[in-house]
């Protein structure tokens, strides 16, 4: 194999692995887990429901110590109970509404606005769910934005506050979102199956999960290592040729 040949195939063997190198990268980015609420979906005005607010860790060097999510009130959540966390406090803020919301139990003129949590942590690698139940969610909307803060040991703060405009790309620190379905339609990932982080406990109350990176992570991290090795054996396959074209000219001298 002439030196020309064998510097070419190295360069292509050589940018197999580099772009299975960004591949991993990729896969990283896409593995960086927001701040989302469980489910996805529920229909308009759907009473007796849990919201689960999942809560990851993205920092490798500090805790989460404190997490507060706000509740719209200019589409009001009804009924706001939070259910109890291991190690967690819960503070919750009530407001007057500027439009007081008439139901079948009278006119309510106050709403839940702010739930805070502190006291407990989550460490790094890790995640928590905070269970929150209602009696009503608002049918006049088709969509509810947790605009969230999250803050860490190292006295860090989160905003995710951030909202999608339609039709963009998602920004970089999302405010969970809910979307609010037509009564009646089914809505995505809001069946008992895909609740079991949200399931009551011995006691009667939502229960709380803790738990490592999640499946999507370790999805994503799959498909980048898979990537490079791809690239590796681009790589290998690369050497191979060298050495058996150095074998041949050997044999041909």
């Amino acid at each position: 194999m002439s030196t020309t040949r064998t510097r070419t195939a190295l360069r292509r063997a050589a940018a197999v692995t580099a772009l299975a190198a960004a591949g991993v990268l990729a896969a990283a980015g896409i593995a960086s887990a927001h701040v989302t609420v469980h489910p996805e979906s529920y229909a308009k005005g759907a009473t007796d429901g849990v919201l689960t607010f999942r809560v990851p860790n993205e920092e490798d060097g500090a805790s989460t110590t404190k997490v507060q999510v706000f509740l719209p009130t200019d589409h009001p959540v009804l009924g706001v109970l939070v259910s109890p966390q291991d190690g967690w406090t819960a503070k919750v803020t009530d407001t007057k509404l500027k439009t007081p919301v008439k139901t079948d139990d009278g006119t309510i003129t106050d709403a839940v606005s702010e739930i805070t949590w502190t006291g407990g942590k989550i460490d790094p690698g890790h995640y928590e769910d905070f269970n929150v139940a209602f009696g009503q969610l608002p049918d006049d909307t088709d969509q509810l934005t947790f605009k969230t803060l999250q803050t860490y040991s190292d006295g860090k703060t989160v905003r995710w506050i951030e909202e999608a405009q339609q039709g963009g790309d998602e920004p970089e620190n999302p405010a969970p979102v809910l979307k609010l379905t037509a009564k009646g339609a089914e809505s995505e990932g809001s069946g008992a199956s895909t609740a079991s982080s949200a399931a009551p406990d011995s006691s009667g109350n939502p229960g709380s999960s803790k738990s490592t990176a999640s499946s999507s992570d370790s999805t994503a991290r799959g498909l980048g290592a898979a990537g490079l090795i791809v690239g590796v054996l681009g790589l290998a396959a690369a050497a191979f040729a060298v050495v058996r074209g150095r074998s041949a000219g050997s044999r041909g001298e």
